[in-house]
């Protein structure tokens, strides 16, 4: 299965997760609805489809360049950043997928995305900061090891250490410079993606299980001010998650349906 999911950044803050309904998908119309797996397909597709921009959530949200509005574009000026996104993540009971209607919540996860984000400055732009350039990067951090007993990362994927390691890379333009009385205001662009993440494992007797990955580009116009020794920023976006998925669901006969 392949995603694209286009979403306003600032509304995806407000989404809360609950548990995965069972709708009817295409890709199950032609099993039978009785022991054949229409139900347990039905909910691994859905699956993909709620964990889909939460993922995309855990790598992008928020200010590309932590406390800064406009772009500094200094040749020379540099700074990395380390942060953490943070949700809470409900994880449905995959052993216990029933007849129909939502699937029981088995627990709720507190949910943390590490990063080390880093900017450089480019180019200055003219006399009054129009037109500054700053190049971004990214490196989203995931533990090697199942994050919980229901998810899990790729074990080919890049990693140093005890982590697994996701990369982002961009580009930050000024609009207006940090001034006496107009904040500064910057418009940026980023690429990001994760190493592919599983939820759900049939061979440990969940009744559906789903492989997912995600790459995310996103827009972020932001505004900042410095206020004494505080920096206040803020702003709005857009991003759009693409990616590729693995769904997987008990049948009640040997073997795994599985659809890609």
């Amino acid at each position: 299965m392949r995603f694209s999911t286009p979403v306003a950044a600032f509304l995806l803050l407000l989404l809360a997760p609950g548990a995965v309904a069972a709708a009817q998908n295409s890709e199950c119309a032609g099993l039978p609805t009785a022991g054949g797996g229409r139900e347990t397909c039905n909910v691994a597709i859905d699956l993909v489809r709620a964990y889909h921009p939460l993922a995309g959530l855990a790598i992008s949200g928020g200010n590309p360049v932590l406390g800064t509005g406009g772009a500094s574009g200094r040749l020379g000026s540099f700074s990395i950043t380390l942060r953490a996104n943070g949700f809470a993540l409900s994880i449905p009971d995959l052993t216990n997928v029933g007849a129909g209607g939502p699937v029981p919540e088995d627990r709720e996860l507190a949910a943390v995305a590490p990063l080390i984000e880093a900017h450089a400055g480019l180019f200055r732009g003219t006399d009054r900061g129009l037109f500054a350039v700053d190049l971004l990067g990214a490196l989203q951090l995931v533990p090697n090891e199942k994050v919980s007993e229901e998810i899990r990362v790729d074990p080919d994927a890049a990693r140093i250490g005890p982590v697994s390691l996701g990369t982002g890379f961009g580009v930050r333009v000024g609009i207006l410079p940090d001034g006496a009385v107009l904040p500064g205001l910057s418009l940026s662009v980023m690429r990001r993606s994760i190493p592919r993440i599983g939820v759900g494992e049939i061979a440990a007797g969940d009744e559906v299980a789903a492989d997912i990955d995600l790459r995310a580009t996103t827009v972020r116009l932001t505004a900042g001010k410095t206020l004494g020794l505080l920096k206040v920023a803020g702003g709005v976006g857009w991003s759009r998650y693409t990616g590729d998925a693995v769904a997987q669901y008990e049948t009640g006969l040997p073997g795994p349906g599985t659809i890609t």
